[in-house]
């Protein structure tokens, strides 16, 4: 049987949760269909990542057909992807602009209650 050689599991993770939640392996392969490029996963293939039995890692289209046959955005699974085999864990904001990180940063430097207070300033303007 083959082993995933890191400890770190992220990717095999997301697998569990979802089947764990009631999706079986059958339902995330009819899913996992890459948008781009039409590739495809199979039930066996899932199934191995979810027990950590996939040695290399996917390549983007099978990240991209994991994503969607997850239902989740591909950035998580690209980070968590990246977690597991390449021991990476991003601590920056990407795929936004600079407004988007300098409200960040700013949020760093505010107290629990400024950020709770800030938040629901926030959430009242999507109402």
């Amino acid at each position: 049987m083959i082993r995933v050689a890191t400890e770190r599991d992220d990717l095999s993770r997301l697998v569990r949760e979802a089947h764990d939640a009631g999706a079986s392996y059958g339902e995330i392969a009819q899913r996992a269909v890459d948008p781009e490029s039409g590739e495809t996963l199979s039930k066996p293939y899932i199934a191995r990542l979810a027990h950590g039995q996939v040695d290399n890692p996917p390549r983007a289209s099978m990240l991209r057909a994991l994503a969607a046959g997850l239902r989740l955005p591909v950035s998580v699974v690209k980070a968590a992807a990246a977690a597991q085999w390449m021991e990476y864990v991003a601590t920056g904001l990407t795929g936004y602009g600079d407004d988007v990180r300098i409200i960040v940063a700013h949020l760093g430097d505010m107290s629990e209650d400024e950020v709770a207070r800030f938040r629901r300033l926030v959430e009242s303007w999507r109402e």
